[in-house]
């Protein structure tokens, strides 16, 4: 967690995260001359630093190392000054190992008392598992299916009056035709189907021309979707050739629903007798399910059936400061309740390895990260690539210099919590706790995973913005920075800025942000990326993406 933010000249300014940090971070622009008070000790900036950089210290020379948040997250490749800021010009990636501050078995769970006993209204299906909501899903095994997923996608949304992209088809009209312009019609008014939140459809470029591993993963992947929680049950097509048969699909989700609990119905263009037909075949399964799934309602259930899925995306200087560690601080008081965390992005552990390894919660659980990250980084190498280029232009651009730098504060959002269990990309999961997932640092591929391997709920920090979202699992978006969420508004859910500038701490807000998840579990709040019908969905080719 970071220290109480210090102050300069009576404002808040900089920051130092950790005792052993030989850098501080600038809550705003610094000007050059600008006097810091690190601890006592009085430091002159001799240039101006960027708001959200970082600034040396003490004199660097060439080769020592840069600690941040009490590990190393770079090496000078320059001699660096006192007060000179850090950047790409002087520093370069490093992950030199450094003392675990975590220790196994030594974790103290926060306070949840103000939680015991606490409930969401969930949807229960017959295998025991708690949805946070209720989605007939539409799947195609293969691409060439994605126009006719196109084709049921309108028709649907057409049918049900439950058009998300009405306002926007009226302003079309109106710069088109002027104000005169044909109106799209008026939604029938009471929904058919009170207690589902909709039918999701999902579209892909996979399925065929790649490789037998790509089909299985694929069909791993789908099975995880059509048999989670927030899934009443799916309708999947089919065109018959393709490398993705119906039975690997039917196979993988008999894995996870050995007991055929869960209606899916498979359709396939080949062995209809025309398009019309399979789409009418389509639509039958679609309504049918519908009614079927109309029939579940919310009830209570404990807090210990949520799985929170934690994802960063378009980070900034503040994301490790205020956004990652608030919901760190969430998953905690989660797992301490009972409840389950799932923190992916293998490329943004990278240089914290050691931290996480000395929280599993036994030497085989350890053993399966160091297996896992290894086999990716090589996999990764093979094709040119490594976990040092993860950094966007804009991360760079907002003070995140290096990868070691962006995963340090990026794994706060797993808290502090024993590390349970080791998932790859795909497996389910399925011990109550913090769990790791294999997965890729790009936004949309790690959110997709995190729903595949049953998070019913996703938290999404952000310090530049992103409208991310996902088909099934709601996603909750929370900015670093109030600048961003006064901005960005229509997209962020959860505004972390008062931490920043020192107006409420991480454990107030956390329980701030537990209430908004109970609230949206229960479908009481519906996340901005539901509204704004965001439903990103992008399977991950293993090797040719951070």
């Amino acid at each position: 967690m970071p220290r109480t933010i210090a102050s300069d000249h009576g404002q808040l300014a900089s920051l130092r995260v950790h005792d052993n940090d030989n850098v501080r971070v600038a809550l705003k622009n610094l000007p050059a001359g600008s006097a810091i008070d690190d601890d006592g000790r009085q430091l002159r900036l001799p240039e101006p630093i960027r708001q959200k950089h970082k600034f040396a210290l003490h004199d660097l020379a060439v080769g020592d190392t840069v600690i941040m948040y009490g590990v190393t997250v770079g090496r000078a490749t320059r001699a660096i000054a006192a007060g000179a800021a850090i950047t790409t010009a002087n520093t370069e990636h490093s992950t030199a190992t450094t003392e675990p501050q975590a220790r196994r078995g030594e974790w103290r769970a926060p306070d949840v008392t103000a939680f015991q006993g606490a409930s969401f209204a969930g949807y229960h299906r017959p295998d025991g598992q708690v949805g946070t909501a209720n989605v007939w899903l539409v799947v195609p095994l293969v691409f060439c299916e994605n126009r006719n997923i196109e084709v049921l996608r309108q028709c649907v949304a057409d049918a049900l009056g439950e058009d998300p992209y009405r306002d926007y088809k009226r302003m079309a009209r109106e710069l088109l035709h002027g104000a005169t312009g044909t109106a799209p019609p008026e939604p029938a008014g009471e929904r058919l189907f009170p207690n589902v939140d909709g039918v999701r459809f999902l579209t892909h470029t996979l399925g065929c021309g790649g490789t037998d591993d790509d089909a299985l993963t694929l069909c791993q992947l789908l099975a995880g979707y059509i048999c989670h929680p927030n899934v009443a049950g799916a309708t999947v097509l089919s065109l018959g050739c393709q490398k993705a048969q119906i039975d690997m699909l039917k196979a993988a989700v008999a894995e996870r629903d050995p007991g055929g609990l869960r209606p899916v119905h498979y359709l396939e263009q080949q062995a209809s007798l025309s398009e019309s037909a399979l789409i009418r075949e389509a639509l039958t399964t679609i309504f049918d399910g519908l009614a079927e799934a109309n029939r579940v309602e919310r009830t209570p259930a404990p807090l210990s059936a949520l799985t929170l899925g934690v994802e960063c995306g378009g980070s900034d200087g503040f994301s490790g400061l205020s956004a990652n560690p608030l919901v760190g601080a969430v998953v905690d008081r989660l797992v301490a309740l009972g409840g389950s965390g799932l923190l992916s992005e293998f490329p943004e552990l990278c240089g914290v390895e050691h931290e996480l390894i000395a929280r599993c919660r036994d030497d085989a659980v350890a053993e399966r990260f160091r297996d896992l990250m290894d086999a990716y980084q090589r996999h990764a190498a093979r094709v040119g690539a490594d976990f040092s280029m993860n950094p966007s232009p804009g991360n760079i651009r907002d003070g995140l210099i290096t990868d070691a730098m962006k995963s340090a504060g990026a794994a706060k959002k797993g808290g502090d919590s024993p590390v349970v269990d080791v998932l790859d990309y795909t497996e389910p999961h399925s011990r109550a706790g913090l769990s790791l997932l294999c997965s890729p640092g790009n936004d949309v591929e790690s959110t997709t995973a995190l729903a595949g391997s049953g998070a019913n709920l996703i938290l999404f920090t952000t310090g530049l913005g992103t409208p991310t979202g996902n088909p099934i699992t709601p996603v909750i978006k929370i900015s670093s920075n109030s600048e961003l969420a006064a901005r960005m508004g229509d997209v962020i859910d959860f505004d972390a800025g008062p931490i920043i500038r020192g107006e409420a701490s991480i454990d107030e807000l956390a329980e701030r942000l537990l209430r908004l998840c109970i609230d949206t579990a229960s479908g009481r709040y519906a996340p901005r990326a539901v509204e704004l019908a965001q439903y990103d969905f992008i399977p991950w080719k293993r090797g040719v993406s951070l």
